[in-house]
């Protein structure tokens, strides 16, 4: 909370300080907590990561600049295999310094730390082979064993040079490798060719029986960068993700041996036999499939510089406002902190990008303020779990998946982000109205007054966090520029604010403002005179002058740099001023107080252009540290489509799910959501996205479902599955803040997410509430042709259209919401009887999809053979008639039995407004 309320704060989040809250992170997501020169190392590379990635956005794969006094630099430009093994590097060494090899704890780890101490019952500890067996153990420890996640190994250093090695071959042999595209790897060099020092090691393995002196260095690059990506995967996502992708690598190689009558299967075994060297070369040096595939192609160019954003909008210390702001709009209302979780948790989670983190980190203020107020701790934790991993579909931002979705439909981000806001909507108006009807059931009010600050206030005093968001949405929507270039403005426009904000105060306003308005106005009448800057014109470099339009546009595009200049000279100048309006992330100030220390200054923690640049740097580390998981779960996802492209795999897959499905498009997607759920259980929902699409993709696509919507049907069951038991990821980390029973808060955060999982059905038998509009000319376009497109003012007017197949499913949908409220909760007006609860249920169903029971009848008469067809758009207004008249009968006769002890504690208006 603010300082209004820092001492109510500190004694309701005292179960959960800020220090728990880290290390409940790390200890989820098993990162390692490094001082000394592994934090220095994690550092470094992390800020290059990002420095990285920023270039990328600002100025693309040409690296080029100018220095003053010096002239131009030319380092040459990358090809895009380059730049995608770069970033997945940037991954794997960051992996590999952030997350321990084992922990000792293991399946594999737990049984041979029984080896010794079976040794020395049976043979005694002075037998030489038990001595022998100690040392064994010492030296394997030492070279893996890192059980409290405090130091890199030395294994750890050996898989880091690897990942180093591979990519050096890849930035200084391109050539060669082009030419092996054509020739096979099997035609490169050898590893003695290449390297002559390692000559007689090849040859001594050689005779070990590895012949690698037969083979190519280019093979045993390519295999090598492999592994390590799976070996990444391993720690950072788990076992069970890595044995997926390297059972598809083993399918390339051995798939061909499977049956052709095998039964269900056999279908699979129809791919050629390939050698190694052909599935490496295909996993490894190739941009189309494979490791630095489509997905790590999104990453480089989408997902990272999006990672970073929230970074950077984090650390400025937007998080602890918009908490702050959630509870001064709601904290007062029924259920008040529960609905600032709600709103808090929702915004963040569209930004960060992941469900632990956001749930930890938000959680450790919401979750103590709703148990005080009365909610139950599962129930608390739930709500906040379930917010929390609904950030993931909520535009603008969405996560990572909302990106490769873009690449994979080739769909506009703009209207990705109009097409996914509906739903986004309903979901999180669901989880209000069910935590509205549980705080009525419980009669919990809200928080009082007193602790809460002022709303007007507080809105004033940080207007400047929406700032960034606004201009992300003007860049992306009605400038439309690309994707990567409005995150890379957005974030210049960002720092210069939150530069001003640390540099402004009573005392340096009016020079600030002063100062910035005469370089801009100096600026532009230069570029207006002579078509350049101020010092390009001062040195004689000018030439044509511009109009006014093309000057003014020219400065707007430096004055961030202008501003960031200004701001930081100012702070040098006055480096113990005020800051008022400035608070940073409690992260960018432990920064700040660990490098001066480090350094011996801690004087200079206190000052303001060191807090500034500690702000950059934290948010440059930050973005780094988020994305590592997310880099290395891309590369590994994407080895998946490029065995099912380079194998054919493809349509013999889409031909047996079809045949599983039996031609019924409502079983197809209950298959999907399933696999969706399960897949999607302990891991990233990139991953589970990535693989669905390209498993379940092109058999949905048969039946004619919009593209998009069909998209975003495995997106909303892949974030269902972080708050599904038994692995609820997002709830157990919930639970540990609120210290309640984990598969109970899980139960509880698929409860209140329920319509998230009924919604997806909805949008893609009824396109219309995602605001999409089938094409008059559909039927005459190719198949391979979108046949949907998002609704436009015009379709909108078209009341025809427009009311049947978008306003009413739309409202049918908040409707039903309503009644599923009911249903979970067991309350409206007053207590819901299990019987009414069950025909609440119905009432939902039939207001949100009625789609899936007259298309489940279509098709069970069609498999019976009884060919029957109904009208779509008839039937699907009928039944939501019905269950509107259904939800009308059922709330009225509820109302009517309310009575006193029914009542809300602060007013029914209020419940009514709310519900």
């Amino acid at each position: 909370m603010s300082t209004d309320t820092s001492d109510d704060t500190a004694g309701v989040t005292g179960e959960q300080t800020a220090e728990d809250t880290d290390e409940l992170i790390d200890e989820l997501e098993r990162r390692r907590s490094l001082r000394g020169v592994g934090a220095l190392a994690v550092i470094v590379i992390a800020v290059a990561f990002s420095a990285f990635q920023l270039w990328l956005a600002a100025r693309g794969f040409i690296f080029r600049f100018s220095l003053p006094l010096y002239g131009e630099v030319n380092l040459g430009a990358l090809q895009s295999l380059q730049v995608n093994s770069i970033h997945v590097t940037f991954g794997l060494l960051l992996t590999f310094l952030l997350f321990p090899a084992t922990q000792g704890d293991g399946f594999l780890s737990r049984r041979l730390a029984r080896v010794v101490p079976a040794l020395e019952d049976r043979l005694g500890e002075s037998n030489p082979v038990t001595r022998v067996g100690h040392g064994v153990r010492g030296a394997v420890r030492w070279l893996l064993l890192d059980p409290d996640r405090e130091r890199v190994t030395p294994v750890d250093i050996v898989l880091m040079v690897g990942a180093i090695l591979s990519t050096l071959y890849i930035l200084l042999e391109f050539e060669e490798i082009q030419q092996l595209r054509s020739l096979g790897l099997d035609s490169g060099r050898t590893t003695a060719e290449v390297l002559p020092l390692l000559a007689a090691p090849v040859q001594a393995l050689s005779t070990l029986g590895i012949p690698l002196d037969e083979t190519s260095y280019a093979f045993v690059l390519g295999a090598l960068g492999v592994l390590l990506v799976l070996e990444a995967t391993r720690r950072t996502l788990g076992f069970y993700l890595m044995a997926i992708v390297g059972m598809f690598i083993v399918y390339a190689r051995f798939g061909y041996l499977i049956p052709d009558n095998a039964v269900l299967i056999g279908v699979l075994g129809r791919i050629p036999p390939s050698p190694w060297s052909a599935i490496i070369q295909d996993l490894w040096y190739n941009t189309a499939n494979g490791v630095f595939g489509v997905p790590v192609r999104v990453s480089v160019q989408f997902i990272y510089i999006f990672i970073l954003f929230g970074a950077f909008l984090e650390m400025s210390g937007a998080g602890q406002w918009f908490i702050d702001l959630a509870y001064a709009a709601t904290g007062r209302r029924k259920g008040g902190p529960a609905k600032a979780s709600i709103l808090a948790s929702g915004f963040m989670g569209t930004i960060s990008g992941s469900s632990i983190a956001n749930t930890v980190t938000t959680g450790a203020f919401t979750i103590p303020l709703m148990k005080k107020t009365g909610y139950r701790s599962e129930f608390a934790g739930a709500v906040e779990a379930s917010a929390s991993s609904g950030g993931q579909i909520l535009p603008p931002v969405m996560g990572a998946a909302a990106f490769l979705i873009v690449e994979y439909t080739g769909t506009p981000f703009a209207d990705v982000i109009v097409a996914a806001a509906i739903p986004a909507i309903v979901f999180f108006f669901g989880v209000w109205v069910m935590v509205h009807l549980e705080a009525s059931r419980a009669s919990i009010g809200g928080v009082d007054p007193a602790e809460l600050v002022a709303f007007r206030s507080h809105l004033r005093t940080g207007w400047f966090y929406l700032v960034p968001i606004l201009l992300l949405l003007y860049y992306l929507i009605v400038v439309r520029l690309t994707v990567a270039r409005s995150a890379w403005y957005t974030i210049l426009a960002m720092v210069a604010l939150i530069a001003f904000v640390a540099a402004y105060n009573e005392r340096t306003r009016w020079p600030l403002v002063g100062v910035i308005g005469t370089i801009a106005l100096a600026e532009f009448l230069a570029h207006l005179v002579a078509g350049v800057g101020v010092i390009a014109a001062l040195t004689g470099a000018g030439g044509a002058g511009m109009a006014p339009g093309a000057a003014a546009t020219a400065v707007a595009g430096s004055m961030g740099w202008l501003v960031i200049a200004v701001c930081l000279l100012t702070l040098a100048v006055r480096p113990h001023g005020e800051s008022p309006l400035l608070n940073y992330d409690d992260q960018v100030d432990d920064a700040v107080g660990t490098i001066t220390g480090a350094l011996d200054r801690p004087q200079l923690a206190d000052n303001r252009a060191v807090g500034f640049l500690g702000f950059i740097e934290k948010s440059m580390e930050s973005g780094a540290r988020t994305a590592t998981p997310v880099v290395i779960a891309v590369a590994a996802a994407g080895i998946i489509p490029g065995v099912i492209s380079t194998t054919g795999l493809g349509p013999n897959l889409t031909t047996l799910i079809l045949n599983v499905a039996g031609g019924s498009l409502v079983l197809l997607l209950i298959i999907t959501a399933i696999s969706s759920i399960i897949l999607g259980m302990g891991m990233p929902t990139t991953v589970t996205y990535i693989i669905l699409v390209s498993l379940l993709g092109p058999a949905i696509a048969q039946f004619e479902v919009p593209l998009l919507a069909a998209h975003l049907f495995i997106l909303y069951f892949g974030v269902i599955a972080d708050i599904t038991p038994p692995v609820a990821v997002a709830a157990y980390a919930a639970s540990g803040v609120a210290k309640s029973d984990p598969f109970q808060t899980g139960v509880e955060a698929f409860s209140l997410s329920l319509n998230k999982a009924i919604v997806p059905f909805a949008f893609v038998l009824v396109p219309g509430i995602v605001l999409l509009r089938r094409l008059p000319n559909a039927d005459a376009l190719p198949t391979d042709e979108k046949t949907y497109r998002v609704i436009s003012f015009a379709d909108v007017l078209d009341i025809g259209y427009f009311v049947p197949e978008v306003l009413i499913p739309v409202a049918g949908v908040f409707l039903g919401v309503v009644a599923l409220g009911a249903t979970v909760i067991g309350f409206l007006y007053s207590p819901v009887s299990w019987s009414e609860r069950a025909a609440f249920a119905l009432a939902a169903l039939l207001l949100m999809a009625p789609g899936l029971l007259f298309n489940s009848v279509e098709s069970v008469l069609t498999a019976l053979g009884m060919a029957v067809s109904f009208n779509t758009l008839t039937f699907d207004l009928a039944l939501r008639a019905v269950g509107g008249a259904l939800f009308a009968a059922l709330a009225l006769a509820n109302r009517r039995r309310m009575g006193p002890e029914s009542q809300p504690t602060d007013g029914s208006d209020e419940a009514a407004a709310d519900a």
